[in-house]
């Protein structure tokens, strides 16, 4: 039985916290209150949800003071480090989706239909994965358990509505020959290696996060993995190449048939029609999308999958919302 809470989303007014509303919208969940927080800069903005009329408040050290259940934050790491322990002592159950706690070893890392279960772990918080982590997992999880993963190197196309929405801005800007805001050369006719700041061991943050999380969502905490993470000149949607290695031998008809069954995955997979995952396909869809599906043959047992999704909806807002469907439910 799903029962009635009440629902606080902190950082309404950003791109993800607005692609948050839209889901919610669409699922038209049994939620007895709303309540849209942001920072002093957007407070007092009106939005409009569900056919009324709500204004941001500002979020401040009392906000969670009048009692939510749950609160969906998608505010940042420096917003989610201030204020989720204010509201967590007021017993609120943090969705969190910025990089805060996802590698804190008491709090969960959940893809809902990945590994549910480990919600249930929770101490008050929830991290919401990694956008890239989590499309990237949803098609490894039902491979991983038939065959076993033994390596898997990653190599991401990533939107720019990624970085938010100065990513979009410079996209439209460096295309006009505007100088780029927040990317460190035009991202217009370029794709950049360089997502979040780069590290002493020479790979970016990006990359760092979609190895570690991957370890941990998958409960493999030697797995070994790499990845390079690449922005392009794509407004939405993420896009990935998966190479992958296994312990037991792969079937290819049989891998097809398992990511066709898993839920949450499209599989279009037809080359002689030239069907295979887009980017503008994946626009606006909760679900992952995975083609180009083939036999390594350089290795005893390996596949080659593509997969994409939309960054903003399956890679975070909508994920969230599946968390929060998790909690109500249980």
């Amino acid at each position: 039985m799903t029962k009635k809470v009440k629902l606080a989303i902190v950082g309404a007014t950003g791109l993800v916290g607005r692609t948050i509303l839209k889901v919610l919208e669409e699922k038209n969940l049994p939620v007895e209150k709303y309540v849209f927080f942001a920072s002093a800069k957007s407070a007092g903005k009106e939005i409009k949800f569900l056919n009324q009329k709500y204004i941001v408040q500002k979020l401040t050290e009392t906000s969670f003071d009048e009692g939510f259940d749950i609160a969906i934050f998608s505010a940042g790491s420096e917003t989610a480090k201030i204020f989720v322990p204010y509201a967590t002592k007021n017993k609120c159950i943090i969705i969190d989706n910025s990089s805060c706690f996802r590698q804190d070893e008491t709090v969960p890392l959940v893809i809902p239909e990945v590994n549910p279960n480990d919600a249930k772990t929770h101490k008050y918080i929830i991290s919401n994965p990694n956008c890239s982590t989590i499309q990237c997992v949803v098609a490894l999880k039902p491979l991983d358990e038939k065959y076993s993963i033994k390596r898997i190197v990653y190599s991401t196309y990533q939107a720019v509505s990624g970085a938010g929405q100065k990513g979009i801005d410079d996209l439209i800007n460096t295309s006009e020959n505007r100088p780029p805001i927040k990317f460190a050369h035009p991202i217009f006719n370029n794709c950049l290696p360089h997502i979040d700041s780069f590290l002493e061991n020479g790979y970016s943050k990006e990359e760092m996060k979609m190895i570690n999380e991957t370890r941990k969502i998958l409960h493999k905490p030697n797995l070994p993995i790499t990845a390079t993470t690449v922005r392009v000149p794509v407004m939405n949607s993420h896009s990935i190449a998966i190479n992958v290695e296994f312990e037991k031998q792969v079937n290819l008809e049989e891998a097809v048939n398992l990511l066709k069954n898993y839920p949450g995955v499209i599989v279009m997979d037809d080359i002689k029609n030239n069907i295979y995952p887009l980017a503008t396909l994946a626009n606006n869809k909760n679900e992952v999308f995975v083609g180009r599906i083939r036999i390594d043959e350089s290795v005893y047992s390996g596949l080659n999958l593509w997969v994409v999704a939309d960054n903003l909806r399956k890679g975070a807002a909508t994920n969230a919302v599946q968390i929060l469907e998790l909690l109500m439910k249980h």
